[in-house]
């Protein structure tokens, strides 16, 4: 199963746009139109057990990357490897609005718009709605600390779609070498550069950063962590030459400040985007305490990266 699992992993795939194979035991419902608008940047896939449970399921909630300006629901290989190894999880998988649509905050918006859909038709599909882990790579991994920071923040809520009655809070949170300050991206950590007015930063707050830099602290993670938000993992490769690994370590160490649950996997001579067997069993272990109750200890520190 493990080695089912790490093919499943792989990095080649994460390029891939075509639909992931579904795991055996699982369907997928597919293109379910969280904002109600007809737009296929706000569908999302649900990945679903076929064996019956009495009881509802965690849920696992995958957002990609792609530099906010790339990616599908689709790419969902990641998310398929960890909810289908013998675990009670279904899964869901989400598009949102690139760059090349909207600017921020329509991303955060739509993320938080397909939580609350999730919550309202929690009974339809056997989810539990009080157990959400939102788990993210790269730009996914920023959108995912935004959900787990951000609850309760009024205008990030947005209004899109009809069930704003909802609750958009998360769980817990697996970040995956996301950006989590933009005021402190810049430096010779990272082939972006956030002064380029055509590149992904830029595209995604309106501009340069030297030009911007309110909207990049609106944009950044670490500008809302208040004492009752989710757990965090934060998995990044201290050799991440795209999100530098300081973004981790800064994040980390707010959080702890704050006196919120994070472990932070440093993936040794890990660059953007790594996975090793070790790493998989902690990410296992990790949504297995916070999804499941279970008294698992979570080794914190260096991990290999292959």
């Amino acid at each position: 199963m493990r080695v089912l699992l790490l093919l499943a992993l792989s990095f080649p795939l994460l390029a891939q746009c075509q639909k992931a194979p579904l795991p055996p035991g699982y369907r997928r419902v597919q293109n379910l139109d969280y904002v109600g608008a007809g737009d296929p940047r706000q569908m999302l896939d649900l990945y679903l057990p076929e064996a019956k449970s009495d009881k509802p399921r965690p849920l696992l909630v995958y957002i990609h990357g792609g530099g906010w300006s790339a990616g599908s629901k689709d790419d969902a290989q990641v998310l398929l490897g960890l909810i289908k190894g013998g675990t009670p999880y279904a899964g869901a998988s989400l598009n949102y609005r690139l760059t090349s649509q909207d600017q921020w905050p329509a991303q955060i918006h739509d993320c938080k718009a397909a939580i609350r859909w999730l919550r309202a038709h929690a009974q339809d599909y056997n989810l539990d709605p009080e157990l959400i882990a939102a788990f993210g790579i790269s730009a996914g991994g920023h959108l995912v600390s935004m959900l787990g920071l951000t609850g309760g923040v009024k205008e990030l809520e947005g209004e899109l779609g009809q069930h704003l009655d909802q609750s958009s809070r998360v769980t817990c949170v697996m970040d995956f070498c996301g950006p989590s300050d933009f005021l402190t991206f810049g430096g010779k950590g990272s082939i972006i550069d956030p002064d380029d007015p055509t590149g992904p930063l830029a595209k995604l707050i309106g501009g340069p950063l030297k030009d911007h830099k309110e909207e990049a602290r609106k944009a950044s993670p670490i500008s809302y962590i208040t004492p009752d938000d989710a757990p965090f993992l934060i998995i990044h490769g201290d050799k991440d030459n795209v999100v530098p690994y300081s973004q981790a370590t800064e994040l980390d160490a707010a959080l702890d400040t704050a006196k919120i649950p994070s472990i932070l996997l440093t993936g040794t001579e890990g660059g953007h985007v790594f996975l090793s067997g070790p790493l998989v069993e902690r990410m296992y272990a990790f949504n297995a305490r916070h999804l499941l109750g279970k008294d698992v200890q979570i080794p914190e520190g260096a991990v290999p990266s292959k």
